[in-house]
């Protein structure tokens, strides 16, 4: 009896290891589970289930140990795999061990920048002070979604820390420090734990490169690479220019497939997402969405976008060189017209399996 409580207790452990990755990464079929409860239960009480299952194997291991010596060989051999599974699952499999998040925020102006300005960025601006994030460098930017966001870490009232825990439907988790409770990238709201219903205040962001947002924002600071994890950077273009065609992020190149691209838009609860490939055709999409007259327009560098409201729903927008005219009047991509600012809207460009998971009700242009 004794002896089978080694056993058992191997085998749980190394089921209750695989489990806690299995639920929070993207194993085959994981993602398109809901299980997110059971994935934090099981990883909330990992060390009592941990140290369960321990005293059932040391409970029964001298036991199995008194067998013929042809058989004992197993005791060391299944407790070898019962270490390397756990050591695979905790720093090799462990999110925040695959996807390092910088240890070191450097920020420079352009004349010290050595960021190839063809770059994709994470722009924003807050009281008159830019900065660029490389979307090449930060784990704020989920790959797998193709999401950039922005969030103030405030928590009632606390400035809080996060660090990368898993995927949830292909969307990055991040657990705060405080509480543990888990955080949706896409929309910023906590999915699990103490926290769980909160949802943290997003920052508006912009998708650029970084040439087209130092040419709006020349004075920006821009976020340089870790030099300490220099070798862990991609050097090609592939993900940034849809070239890639990697199962987890690369891109399908047609439209409305779970891999396509898509600019998502919510004004006034109102969702839609707005086909990459036609922007690209049209240039600008002049549309009505939550009763307000929107335009969704692309950059001449083809792959820095922006949305506005537009004066009326009578204006309607197209691209003419470096600007949005309508009729006689140019406004810049910033927005900044001869007259005043045209008042931006948030847009996010996603794979299109990202929007509609997130945004259940949204509509399509």
């Amino acid at each position: 009896m004794m002896k089978k409580l080694f056993y058992l207790g191997i085998t749980l452990l190394v089921l209750f290891e695989l489990a806690n990755v299995f639920f929070i990464m993207p194993m085959p079929g994981s993602q398109r589970m809901t299980s997110i409860d059971l994935a934090y239960t099981l990883y909330s009480w990992r060390w009592l289930f941990r140290a369960v299952f321990a005293l059932m194997i040391l409970a029964g291991a001298a036991s199995a140990w008194r067998v013929s010596w042809r058989r004992r060989f197993a005791v060391p051999a299944l407790l070898v795999v019962a270490a390397l599974v756990l050591y695979a699952t905790n720093f090799v499999m462990a999110a925040d061990h695959m996807f390092l998040a910088p240890k070191s925020v450097v920020m420079v102006p352009a004349d010290r920048n050595k960021v190839d300005t063809a770059r994709l960025v994470v722009g924003i601006e807050i009281d008159g002070e830019a900065r660029a994030f490389p979307v090449q460098f930060i784990v704020s930017y989920c790959t797998v979604c193709r999401t950039g966001r922005v969030f103030s870490p405030v928590v009632d009232g606390h400035s809080e820390s996060f660090r990368l825990v898993g995927m949830d439907h292909f969307n990055a988790m991040f657990e705060d420090q405080s509480t543990h409770s888990w955080w949706r990238q896409a929309n910023g709201e906590a999915i699990a734990g103490p926290s769980k219903g909160k949802v943290l205040a997003e920052v508006p962001s912009r998708q650029v490169t970084l040439a087209e947002w130092l040419r709006e924002h020349p004075k920006s600071l821009i976020m340089q690479p870790d030099q300490g994890l220099a070798k862990n950077y991609s050097k090609d273009f592939d993900f940034e220019t849809g070239r890639s065609r990697k199962p987890l992020t690369g891109t399908d190149t047609a439209s409305w497939h779970a891999k396509s691209w898509v600019v998502g838009i919510t004004v006034n609860g109102q969702s839609k997402a707005y086909d990459w490939n036609r922007l690209r055709r049209e240039g600008a999409v002049n549309d009505v969405l939550g009763g307000k007259p929107i335009v969704v327009a692309l950059a001449p560098d083809r792959v820095s976008f922006c949305a506005f409201v537009r004066p009326s729903p009578m204006t309607r927008f197209v691209v003419r060189g470096d600007s949005l005219v309508a009729g006689r009047v140019a406004y810049a991509f910033s927005g900044q017209g001869p007259t005043g600012v045209l008042q931006p809207v948030s847009a996010s460009q996603e794979f299109w399996h990202s929007w509609k998971t997130f945004q259940p009700a949204t509509t399509s242009y």
